[in-house]
């Protein structure tokens, strides 16, 4: 699935959570029009077409800005289509979701002698990312907005994501996850989103849990529980170097160590400590 249409299934099924985001204002009662457009039919792949009171909604989602036709004569060709079927105005915006090489000019309009159209552009990297946080719908994007501390955004995300009702929740998370690609290293982004479940479980809730009321002591004792329950009797000198973690690495290791098939995944993971 490539991220421009990720980005039109979540509008096509939050039309209004997104139509209020581009127009700044509270939409209802919006309705997804087809995407394939009289006269010669083309089948726009990623693009969504919404119908408000009295106004047609165009949103274009792009992850590179070089395309065939270019930008503004495909804008400009959307319009014409539109207009004639529906004889609505044609509100377009383009939702840029990456930024294009430095010095690149990102253009709002097509012009050529006499004729002159306009469309609005959104650059998600210049976008605010608390609306997103805050809009189930939306939070997909949130990856991409502004920010200059981008691990501490996507934890943001996981955490905002982890909140989600369970219906909800799997399905934004795997489209968060898709388009935090675009910004992030994969490794990164399994790792947070895994954290970020991990937390939720028993077994982890457990590991805190006494980890508090017992100390660490007692909290490695449950860790070489699970480790012998995952991979097997552990080597006594496997074991001393568990007994010499600190809290916060025992903690990580309750998160990895689900992960482990053998030992010698335990003796990898221990070895990236040193």
């Amino acid at each position: 699935m490539s991220f421009d249409n990720v980005c039109k299934l979540l509008s096509e099924k939050y039309p209004e959570s997104f139509a209020s985001w581009v127009l700044d204002t509270p939409q209802s009662n919006v309705e997804v029009l087809k995407t394939e457009l009289s006269i010669e039919p083309i089948r726009a792949d990623y693009v969504t077409f919404l119908q408000l009171t009295g106004r047609i909604l165009h949103l274009e989602f792009q992850t590179k800005l070089e395309s065939q036709p270019p930008l503004p004569l495909r804008m400009l060709d959307y319009w014409v289509r539109l207009y004639r079927l529906y004889r609505l105005p044609v509100t377009q915006v383009v939702v840029f979701l990456m930024p294009p090489s430095p010095d690149t000019i990102i253009e709002t309009a097509f012009h050529l002698e006499n004729t002159h159209h306009e469309y609005r552009v959104i650059k998600m990297w210049e976008e605010n990312p608390e609306p997103f946080l805050n809009e189930p719908a939306l939070l997909p994007l949130a990856p991409l907005a502004a920010t200059t501390q981008p691990r501490t955004l996507l934890q943001r995300v996981v955490e905002r994501v982890n909140q989600l009702e369970r219906g909800q929740k799997p399905e934004i998370s795997a489209y968060t996850q898709i388009l935090a690609g675009l910004k992030f290293k994969k490794n990164l982004i399994q790792q947070l989103f895994q954290e970020g479940i991990m937390r939720e479980s028993v077994i982890y809730q457990e590991i805190l849990s006494r980890g508090e009321q017992i100390g660490a002591q007692r909290e490695r004792a449950l860790v070489l529980k699970l480790l012998t329950r995952q991979v097997g009797e552990l080597p006594q000198q496997t074991s001393a170097r568990i007994d010499a973690l600190s809290l916060e690495e025992l903690e990580n290791l309750a998160v990895a160590l689900l992960d482990f098939e053998t030992l010698v995944d335990l003796e990898v993971w221990l070895s990236a400590l040193e």
